[in-house]
């Protein structure tokens, strides 16, 4: 035991305890900064350490926890987990950094604890093997959450927060129910009870009995994610949440979603996972374009944003399911990228706001001419968002559409069109804010960027073009785990159609995968 991931994970929730001991708010919100540096400098030791050439669990830890019900702590770390860590610690000291500023007015010492407790639950989140330990930590997010958008949101934020809470929890109900029954199979099957996921997935089913637990599981990460048509609660969310709620939910909480399906739902149930593909791609695809129509007409410019996620995880959605190495590597290497590029889009939303106090674009309208550093890096954003290339969208964006093509050439091409979607309304929404005559007077005087905001943004830049650039040392990191995800679902597939075929298919994906 390394205990690396423990710290990783309770870390954050010492410095919460620690924020609430703060009788003053500039050093509760200094402690919580602090503190969320910790956890972000072991993500970053983990990155380095991490064996770019093993596919199983590294940094692993684990010991018995309620053995009479087979549970224990067991946690680790692989190529699909690695990278949404980062994510996360990342976009977290980012946040509580920017929300220093000004941008939260009250209460800051909760703001810090909700902010540090979700972050925990993230985490945990991401690391836990065991299921049960899983799910505490998938619960555990939520209520942060609920509290971040309920109290310091804007607008209907009361009824954004319960509608975020239930359109979740009931999901995770469901989940929970496929959890016990595949837990009370296992103990049929291997003599006793575990929650463990290794052992989980060795254990057999019927394939009826496969089909009704996938849906337990995929629906609450559908949900999640959002996919179409679960979307609804996602707009109000994010529009009504603080911007760093904003930024959170939609840089590393969606990616809960398209995790679980790569974690839990696809090795539990490769089979059915593969018998699902079509459909799951074809509910991608529907939100692609319904996100983007819907991005396009939208007269609020964080409502926009919001939509845009919709749109882009439906990509993330059509990469897992293609089911080959290159839509999987793409749809991990496409979470990161929405982390990054659509978190970035809500802190610029988030600073003209606190300059106006309103997110109408037709508000604005030649804020170039007035804060050109804002207007500047808004393009370069926009541009990543968009997946220009020597950005890092298009690396995720190019190797979900090639994994859609070998799948099926129909689902890529529709997909297309949402690549087409996304660069019009960002494109006509960034012209409509920054370009023509400056048409409200109290635009030509709004401040442009702080050090603070500057220092906030320069990082995220920076990763853009890194990643945009340089993705080798992130597809090397990753590759392992993705091809052993692949070839299991492939493995079962093929023993169920010819035993003989299964070595014939684990070569061909291996091929595949060398020409590549």
């Amino acid at each position: 035991m390394s205990g690396w991931l423990t710290a990783l994970v309770f870390l954050p929730l010492l410095g919460a305890g620690f924020v609430t001991l703060q009788s003053d708010e500039r050093a509760a919100w200094r402690s919580a900064f602090i503190f969320s540096l910790i956890p972000l400098a072991i993500s970053f030791y983990l990155f380095a350490a991490f064996d770019p050439q093993q596919a199983s669990y590294q940094f692993v830890e684990r010991y018995d926890w309620i053995p009479q019900f087979g549970i224990s702590y067991h946690m680790g770390l692989d190529g699909i987990s690695l990278f949404l860590v980062l994510l996360t610690t990342i976009l977290i000291a980012l946040s509580l950094l920017y929300s220093g500023g000004g941008d939260i007015g009250f209460r800051v010492r909760e703001f810090c604890f909700f902010m540090l407790v979700l972050e925990t639950g993230l985490l945990g989140t991401l690391v836990s093997i065991d299921l049960f330990l899983f799910y505490v930590f998938w619960e555990v997010m939520l209520i942060p959450m609920y509290f971040l958008i309920g109290i310091w949101g804007h607008g209907r934020k009361i009824y954004a927060a319960f509608k975020f809470i239930l359109y979740t929890m009931l999901g995770s109900l469901l989940m929970l129910v496929a959890i016990l029954y595949l837990v009370f199979r296992a103990r049929t099957a291997l003599g006793h009870l575990t929650f463990d996921l290794p052992d989980l997935m060795s254990v057999p089913l019927t394939m009826n009995e496969a089909r009704w637990l996938f849906a337990g599981f995929a629906l609450a990460f559908a949900i999640k994610v959002p996919m179409w048509p679960f979307h609804t609660w996602l707009p109000d969310a994010h529009t009504e949440a603080p911007t760093a709620g904003s930024v959170i939910l939609a840089g590393v909480m969606l990616k809960m979603g398209t995790y679980g399906f790569l974690r839990f739902a696809i090795p539990l149930f490769p089979d059915v996972a593969r018998e699902a593909a079509p459909i799951f791609m074809a509910l991608a695809v529907v939100g692609i374009v319904f996100g983007a129509l819907l991005a396009l007409v939208q007269p609020d410019l964080k409502r926009l944003v919001a939509y845009s996620s919709v749109s882009h995880l439906g990509f993330v959605v059509l990469g897992i399911f293609a089911l080959n190495p290159q839509g999987v590597e793409g749809a991990i290497y496409q979470m990161l990228n929405h982390g990054i590029s659509t978190g970035s889009l809500f802190l610029l939303v988030g600073m003209l706001y606190l300059r106006r106090h309103t997110r109408e674009i037709s508000e604005f309208g030649g804020l170039w001419q007035s804060i050109p550093i804002y207007a500047g890096i808004f393009m370069v954003v926009m541009l990543s968002s968009v997946g220009l290339p020597g950005l890092n969208g298009f690396v995720g964006e190019f190797l979900i559409l090639l994994g859609a093509y070998l799948h099926t050439w129909l689902a890529a091409l529709f997909a297309v069109s949402g690549l087409i979607l996304g660069a019009l309304y960002l494109f006509y929404a960034y012209e409509r804010v920054m370009f023509g005559p400056i048409t409200k007077d109290v635009n030509k005087a709004l401040p442009d960027l702080s050090l603070r905001e500057i220092a906030v943004m320069v990082p995220l830049l920076g990763l853009m073009f890194f990643m945009g650039f340089y993705p080798g040392p992130l597809l090397n990191r990753m590759e392992p785990s993705v091809l052993a995800l692949v070839q299991r679902t492939h493995t079962h597939i093929a023993r169920i159609d010819s035993p003989s075929a299964t070595s014939a298919v684990v070569a061909e994906l291996t091929k595949a995968d060398r020409s590549r």
